[in-house]
């Protein structure tokens, strides 16, 4: 756990010395982080802003391509929140709607985690699977949720599609732009947490416009 949390303090650093060692192969490690983050429930932890982040400021200084990047890493969380709908749509109902305290599921899924998730689906709908794009940790369980829910897939698929876009957008578009400013380099963690308040404000802003029409009803 301690090198794990390392690795994370060091994201351009780590991904780096791999791209020595192992060159494209970088890519498929991408790949695998991403889809794991946004396709497993029980894989919360993995680094997703961040990771996007550092790929954008590796990029700009010509360590990878950063329209392969971009793409393959837009195809992971695709791909991911895909397969975590439906395993969201098959386990849903076992997890919500049963009784299985004493089961490996239940204690392989955080119960806290996944009621954050469905109260933050249930009041956003499907604009909850583009803003959850953008929360740590409800990221991971929001298309679980929506699995759970029975959102119409055609719909999940475009919501889907749209936070991706965005998410992955912002996200190495950021460190493209900023990740190689001698400060950004020096105060990288800082950088990090200031690009997840930033991808907050939609959110932030969706809670004052929710507030707002609730009142006035």
């Amino acid at each position: 756990m301690a090198q794990l949390l390392d690795i994370f303090r060091d994201l351009p650093g780590f991904l780096d010395t791999f791209i020595q060692n192992h060159g494209i192969w970088v890519y498929a490690l991408l790949f695998a982080i991403v889809f794991c983050e946004t396709g497993l429930v029980v894989t919360p932890f993995l680094p997703g802003d961040s990771l996007l982040f550092t790929v954008g400021a590796l990029a700009a200084r010509g360590s990878m391509n950063v329209w392969a990047a971009a793409g393959l890493l837009f195809t992971a969380a695709i791909l991911g929140n895909t397969t975590n709908y439906w395993i969201g749509r098959y386990l849903g109902p076992k997890v919500f709607f049963k009784d299985s305290s004493d089961s490996l599921l239940e204690r392989l899924l955080n119960r806290k985690h996944l009621t954050r998730a469905h109260e933050f689906y249930d009041k956003y709908g499907g604009k909850a699977v583009i803003l959850g794009q953008f929360v740590p940790i409800v990221r991971t369980f929001c298309p679980f949720v929506a699995g759970a829910g029975a959102m119409n897939f055609p719909r999940f698929i475009a919501f889907n599609l749209a936070g991706a876009t965005l998410w992955v957008g912002i996200c190495v578009g950021a460190g493209w732009f900023f990740g190689n400013i001698d400060w950004v380099k020096k105060h990288f963690e800082m950088v990090v947490l200031g690009i997840i308040v930033i991808s907050l404000i939609p959110v932030a802003v969706e809670v004052v416009l929710s507030r707002k029409k609730a009142s006035r009803q």
